[in-house]
């Protein structure tokens, strides 16, 4: 029911008026001036106001411009009651705020054309009115939302600041949350953890699986993990988080406690760079897996790829926004482009690359995150927390493969996982999975399956060298490896033996050296973590002696 008020000096007119709208339903109110007016709109909900213009105490000009001073969220319309009939006077009553006019004497019929005609514009206003207030309200709530998940995202996300002298960086979201991440932790040992991912999309949607990410990521690194294991535990938790159709590209790398090594786990970024203080690419690592959130548990890929850096070196991580930043002319940045900006000057910054990357763009919209981390692959500073103490107890681990297990399992894990039950044994966790896979998988390759790392020098040569290895592993028959495991606790060493059935590097292929060489799998790494590597005269048994505390020295 619509609530009028009507405003006239003359008591005939208010009562006619008052008497031809309860006749249509109306519920009304009376004033006799415009004070009385604008109490009455102060105690009521009032629709529409039928104003007299010449009254004492106020008069309808005054009344009006106060009226549309305080009711103005919402249109309350004012319909003068007139004799007025001057343009003068009809000008002044639009200029304080009135929205029609209703002549003396009153033709019912005009009366009810016109206030059925503003009651409607009356009823979208306030439709609208409350739409903005939800809006508004909506909107405050996802600004309080958003200040949230930036504080936590922030916080999550803080560790890279500790690592300055390591570090060069750079985070362009494209939207108020971004879709890529970067994590930096330290291990127990002193090794020096990063991450960098890209969730599909931008904005929030994409940067709702950092928080579980980061918590995986931390958690793990913390107690030492490999980085395959932090990458499968990532992979299980982001499957069965995302829906099908999201996922995140990630490159995990893992840089030893003395700068020398590193460990990547590479998946759907594009490739990883490896530059020297010279601007020089010396090494380009290609992305071995599919992303994480994809694969289920059981045909999750561990792969790692093991290399021996330099002091000079330097890691180029970045993800597709870079390479795919377009100009005007629809054409992309390019990782041609993004080499040549790599090698352009010595000692490249990640602020002059994305100089290279903005004017490429010519002022062209962002249109994806843009992430880019350079490495330096310096010592890492010891890490402050306490160590787990060792166990007192000394104790032999053996295991004997045949050619059915050996094509069947890939004991590495699961040894890991029983050394690592030891006390003072998990946070070394990284270093022993790292010893203990290159010297099984070169016993399994260079060993028993024979295999020539001079492939991998051919175009290709890593697809024909693994298609190799698949032939020869599928018809493996009569071979055998032997690994054995020994804990001394009084001088807080590990000593590993590898022994194969193969015929030995130093038989097997003259040419062949893989076992000190860098092809991935190479031995000779090793030789920064482990305090000592011996191999027999044939070559088909490694030992290796791994101290676990720096003060420490081998009896070996």
């Amino acid at each position: 029911m619509l609530n009028i008020l009507v405003v006239d000096d003359l008591a005939l007119n208010r009562r006619m008026l008052t008497v031809m709208l309860e006749q249509q339903g109306y519920r009304v109110y009376n004033a006799e001036n415009g004070l009385m007016a604008l109490k009455l709109l102060a105690e009521h909900s009032i629709d529409i106001v039928l104003l007299d213009v010449i009254m004492p105490v106020m008069d309808g000009f005054e009344t009006a411009a106060i009226i549309k001073e305080r009711f103005s969220q919402v249109y309350l319309p004012i319909i003068f009651i007139t004799s007025l009939e001057d343009e003068a006077s009809f000008e002044r009553c639009l200029a304080v705020g009135g929205d029609d006019f209703l002549h003396k004497p009153f033709q019912e019929v005009i009366l009810n054309a016109k206030i059925k005609a503003h009651s409607r514009i009356r009823n979208l206003s306030q439709k609208a009115r409350e739409q903005n207030l939800q809006l508004e309200y909506h909107q405050n709530q996802v600004e309080r939302e958003h200040e949230i998940v930036e504080h936590i995202f922030n916080n999550a996300l803080e560790n890279q600041k500790l690592f300055t002298q390591h570090l060069d960086f750079h985070l362009s979201p494209a939207a108020m949350f971004n879709g890529d991440m970067f994590l930096v932790a330290q291990s127990p040992i002193g090794s020096l953890y990063c991450m960098l991912g890209d969730f599909t999309g931008h904005g929030l949607a994409a940067a709702v699986g950092a928080l579980p990410v980061s918590r995986v990521f931390y958690t793990m690194v913390s107690k030492g993990m490999s980085v395959s294991d932090i990458a499968a535990e990532i992979n299980a938790v982001l499957a069965n988080l995302l829906p099908g159709h999201m996922f995140c590209a990630a490159t995990i790398l893992e840089l030893s406690h003395s700068g020398r090594s590193l460990s990547a786990w590479l998946g759907g970024l594009p490739d990883t760079y490896i530059i020297n203080d010279k601007g020089e690419i010396t090494r380009t690592l290609e992305s071995q897996h599919m992303a994480l959130g994809i694969l289920e548990g059981d045909e999750f890929e561990r792969g790692l790829i093991h290399i021996e850096v330099e002091p000079t070196s330097r890691v180029v991580m970045a993800t597709d926004g870079i390479i795919e930043t377009a100009n005007p002319q629809g054409d992309f940045f390019s990782e041609t482009r993004f080499k040549e900006a790599l090698c352009s000057k010595e000692n490249i910054t990640t602020a002059q690359v994305l100089e290279r990357v903005n004017k490429f763009a010519q002022g062209n919209e962002q249109q994806d995150d843009l992430s880019l981390v350079l490495l330096n692959c310096l010592p890492v500073p010891e890490p402050e927390q306490a160590a787990e103490p060792f166990s007192p107890l000394p104790f032999n681990f053996s295991l004997s493969l045949n050619s059915k297990q050996i094509k069947s399992t890939d004991p590495v894990l699961e040894v890991v996982d029983v050394l690592t039950q030891v006390a003072g044994l998990n946070a070394h966790r990284a270093n022993i999975f790292l010893i203990l896979s290159e010297a099984y998988n070169n016993a399994l390759d260079h060993g028993v399956l024979g295999l020539d790392s001079e492939i991998k020098n051919q175009e290709d040569g890593f697809l024909v060298y693994y298609q190799e290895r698949d032939t020869a592993l599928a018809t493996l028959s009569d071979a055998l490896i032997i690994i054995d495991i020994r804990y001394c606790p009084d001088n807080l060493a590990l000593y590993f033996t590898v022994c194969d059935s193969g015929n030995g590097f130093a038989k097997a292929h003259a040419s062949d050296q893989s076992l000190m060489r860098e092809h991935g799998r190479g031995l000779s790494l090793l030789g920064e973590i482990a305090s000592h590597i011996s191999f027999n005269a044939a070559g088909n048994q490694v030992e290796i002696c791994y101290q676990l505390s720096s003060s420490s020295t081998s009896s070996h």
